[in-house]
């Protein structure tokens, strides 16, 4: 999920035409978004996402799940969440065809390593919308996969009929739980081996992907990667003996204080500093900063292991400091 792999910036806007809004599986719709004016649209790479502004200032993350090779559209597919926020009401109630939305170029936090000896996808439910383009770039390739799909049931499981066919079909098993866990998916047996060269990749609601990793944690550092669409559904909170420290932003200079119980995103948006932010969790990647000097407290779940350890980036949505002061590329 390294931020280096980014290919388009949150703070650039397209406006774009919904061509077709078609039913994938129950409660799931795909939308195909289009340049108005017919041109090509700018290019992604699989496991990338689009920022979609939405009504009443709401924004959402969307993976594309169509080819890479495809210069003239692009295509997400959204799960209607009953309990959600609004987000996917909305794209299931308010979006027709020929409606324009405004979203960002495409960034991809979760880009497939290239040079792999193979890959092992596993999805869940809507996760499927990035592996589904990886699956394409990777038949593309030539390259060794294999894709696990787990949906509750066949009428759930989106992109069914395409994945079922060539050239996908020698490569793809569908696992069906019924809403029970229990009956799906062997992940112990499945990820108990692993494979030299075999990069893992993951995405889908966060019981599957809690399982996934625990049952890869002997897995080699940087061979596991996630794509998280999901958290707690609220802004980051702090925990029991969280403690205050200085924050400078090197460039402006300013130098401030963050309280226990307020997030560096908050008190940045208070000194007039302002950060790119979606989701308030940790799980979007758009407010990553660099950092310059001081240990940050990563409470993230899109940077790595080993882009923690590094320590250059921070999530300021969620993440605090170690050190009791913390100088930000800001």
């Amino acid at each position: 999920m390294a931020s280096d792999q980014t290919s388009g910036s949150t703070n650039a806007r397209l406006k774009l035409r919904v061509a077709e809004v078609r039913e994938e599986a129950s409660g799931i719709r795909s939308f195909t978004l289009v340049d108005p004016a017919g041109g090509s649209v700018p290019p992604f790479t699989a496991g990338a996402h689009l920022l979609v502004d939405l009504e009443n200032g709401l924004q959402r993350h969307y993976s594309l799940c169509n080819d890479p090779v495809e210069t003239h559209r692009y295509v997400i597919a959204v799960l209607r969440e009953p309990n959600g926020r609004g987000g996917s009401s909305f794209m299931h109630d308010k979006v027709r065809e020929g409606v324009e939305l405004t979203v960002s170029e495409p960034r991809n936090n979760f880009a497939l390593v290239d040079g792999a000896k193979s890959y092992l996808m596993i999805a869940g439910g809507i996760g499927i919308t990035p592996i589904l383009a990886m699956c394409r770039a990777l038949n593309r390739r030539g390259a060794d996969y294999r894709l696990h799909y787990c949906s509750r049931t066949v009428e759930t499981t989106a992109f069914r009929a395409e994945l079922g066919g060539e050239p996908f079909a020698p490569r793809v098993g569908f696992h069906h739980d019924g809403g029970d866990p229990a009956k799906g998916i062997d992940l112990r047996a499945l990820l108990e081996t692993v494979p030299p060269g075999t990069h893992l990749y993951c995405c889908g609601p966060n019981g599957l992907m809690k399982a996934v990793e625990q049952a890869a944690a002997h897995w080699p550092t940087g061979t596991v990667h996630f794509e998280f669409f999901s958290g707690t559904g609220e802004p980051a909170q702090p925990h029991p003996g969280d403690q205050p420290f200085e924050l400078v932003a090197a460039k402006s200079g300013k130098v401030m204080q963050v309280p226990a119980n307020r997030t560096i995103l908050s008190v940045l948006e208070e000194n007039g500093i302002h950060v790119d932010s979606v989701c308030q969790e940790g799980i979007c990647a758009t407010c990553l900063t660099g950092v310059i000097e001081g240990v940050p407290d990563h409470r993230d779940l899109v940077l790595d292991a080993q882009e923690k350890a590094q320590n250059k980036l921070i999530a300021v949505c969620c993440s605090r400091s170690k050190t009791s002061r913390l100088v930000l590329d800001l």
